[in-house]
């Protein structure tokens, strides 16, 4: 199979994925960051993350991967507690596409992206992988720079080589941070449509921390709306994206339109 259709690929394990808080919580300290939270993903799909900047969005979602450890409760893993596993089988199901990168040794973007293999393949290259590679970087339209060293590329490119390398795991569950605050108005579109195609043609769970209201509307298969350090409300996008939610969450006055069965958001400008 050639081209980006590799990437669509239907996964050989078809038992459902589970990801489940039970009573997680996580603070600093005696600083609470998430409070209880009880939450269940059991479902293929694009499922976005919505609450206002420091209400524990990107929080929750590390505490998925393991690059957090919550306070008290647990998270879940097809059943399995996720401090109980090794971060090598987490990475076999699970691939984590951060907001932003530091890179400190430079490498090419081919480079970068075949990183995303090594849970699947080691550090033996097959061609295969080579094939998912570039089917990852076409899809990112990253071609022209597949040689570029990586400490050169802009902010927009470099989330593009990020989410190429998610790709490239072939996992069960994609989490992704914020993955088009640094892109476009196209390229977030372009993104947002593919992750949703993504979800369903493969059959997998993906699970994104997202801000913009309007593009989490068109795309989401189920929205979480968090305040407080807990869930709002967890449903379709017109059933939590209402007027009344937005007001409480984010403290803005707006207007809530359907067309063709997708909510649209106006926000109303406060002038003095």
């Amino acid at each position: 199979m050639s081209g980006t259709s590799i990437l669509y690929e239907p996964r050989e394990q078809q038992d459902r994925v589970t990801v489940e808080f039970k009573n997680m919580t996580f603070g600093y300290g005696s600083v609470e960051i998430l409070k209880n939270i009880n939450l269940k993903f059991d479902e293929p799909g694009l499922m976005c993350i919505l609450g206002p900047n420091g209400v524990g969005k990107t929080t929750l979602v590390k505490c998925i991967n393991k690059l957090l450890k919550p306070s008290s409760g647990s998270v879940e893993i097809n059943g399995k507690d996720v401090q109980t596993m090794s971060l090598l089988d987490i990475a076999r199901i699970l691939a984590f596409v951060p907001n932003s990168s530091s890179t400190v040794f430079g490498m090419s973007v081919s480079e970068a992206v075949l990183l995303g293999r090594h849970p699947r393949a080691g550090w033996m290259t097959s061609e295969r992988d080579i094939e998912i590679v570039d089917a990852a970087i076409e899809l990112m339209e990253l071609q022209p720079l597949s040689d570029r060293d990586t400490r050169q590329l802009s902010a927009g490119q470099t989330q593009r080589v990020l989410i190429a390398r998610g790709l490239v795991q072939e996992p069960e569950i994609l989490i992704l941070d914020e993955p088009t605050s640094n892109l476009d108005v196209k390229y977030q579109m372009d993104v947002m449509r593919f992750l949703k195609a993504y979800a369903r043609d493969r059959k997998i769970m993906v699970i994104m921390v997202c801000h913009d209201l309007n593009i989490t509307a068109a795309y989401a298969d189920r929205v979480v709306l968090m305040n407080h350090g807990g869930v709002y409300a967890d449903g379709s996008a017109s059933e939590v994206l209402t007027r009344e939610n937005i007001e409480t969450v984010y403290q803005v006055d707006s207007e809530v339109q359907m067309y063709d069965g997708i909510p649209h958001i106006r926000l109303k400008p406060k002038y003095d």
